[in-house]
C-alpha cells in the first residue's frame, strides 16, 4: 500500500485521517505545521500528501510549491472560496476536498489519486481468496468464482474500505448508487451470498445496529 504524509495543525483531524488510512492498509507520517511538512517530505519517500492550506509557519500552498517535483498533493482545508480552489489546482494539486468531508470521501479520492499514479494495489488477497480489481474476477482457491455485477460492486466497497464499519445506507449508496430505491434488506441478502460464495463467513463481519466490515485482520 501507500506512504502518506498527512500535514494538518489540527491533531483530532490529523489522528482521524491517520488512523483510517491505517484501517484500509496504509503507512502515514504526521506533519503539524509548514516546515514540518517540508521536512518530512525532504528526508522520506511519499506516495501522496494530504495537505492543509492553513498551516503554521508555512501555508499549504508555499509547502506544495517546495515539495519534490511529481509528488501528487491533495488539498484539505477549510478555504471554500473558488479562488483558494484554483489556486490549489492550479499549483498541480490532483484534488481539493473542503473540511468537513466524510471519511470515506476522502479514501476514496485517495484511491484514485494513488490509483492513477500507479501505486495502488489492484489485487487483492485475504485467505484463499485473490480478486483481480482491474479485470473484476475473483477467485478461491485460484479457482473463479462467478459473481453477478451487484455482489461483485458490493464486495469492491468491502475490499476498499476494509476494516471500516459500513451502514447498510452507505453500502447502498456506495454500491448500489444514490439513485436506487430498494430497501436495506437486499444489502443483507447480497451479504449472505458474499459469505457463502467467497468463504467469507469469519471475515464480512456482521456491526450490531450499524451493518458490516470486511475484517482482514
Amino acid at each position: 500500500m501507500a506512504h502518506i504524509l498527512i500535514a494538518e495543525d489540527e491533531t483530532a483531524i490529523n489522528n482521524l485521517i491517520r488512523s483510517n488510512l491505517k484501517l484500509v492498509g496504509h503507512s502515514c507520517a504526521q506533519a503539524f505545521t509548514g516546515p514540518e511538512a517540508l521536512e518530512l517530505a525532504q528526508s522520506q519517500t511519499f506516495d501522496l500528501v494530504l495537505l492543509d492550506v492553513m498551516l503554521p509557519g508555512l501555508d499549504g500552498f508555499a509547502v506544495k510549491a517546495k515539495l519534490p517535483t511529481g509528488l501528487p498533493v491533495i488539498f484539505v482545508t477549510a478555504k471554500t472560496s473558488l479562488s483558494d480552489k484554483l489556486q490549489g489546482l492550479g499549483l498541480g494539486a490532483e484534488d481539493y476536498i473542503v473540511k468537513p468531508f466524510e471519511v470515506l470521501e476522502l479514501l476514496a479520492r485517495v484511491e484514485i489519486v494513488l490509483r492513477r499514479g500507479g501505486k495502488s494495489a489492484r489485487t487483492f488477497t485475504l485467505d484463499g481468496l485473490r480478486v483481480d480489481l482491474d479485470a473484476h474476477r475473483v477467485f478461491l482457491r485460484e479457482e473463479e468464482v462467478p459473481l453477478t455485477p451487484q455482489e461483485y460492486s458490493l464486495l469492491e466497497v468491502l475490499i476498499t474500505n476494509r476494516n471500516l464499519a459500513l451502514s447498510r445506507e452507505k453500502l447502498l449508496n456506495l454500491a448500489w448508487g444514490y439513485d436506487y430505491e430498494g430497501e436495506s434488506r437486499t444489502v443483507d441478502a447480497h451479504i449472505q451470498r458474499l459469505r457463502k460464495k467467497l468463504e467469507l463467513e469469519n471475515r464480512i463481519q456482521t456491526v450490531y445496529k450499524l451493518g458490516y466490515r470486511l475484517s482482514t485482520r
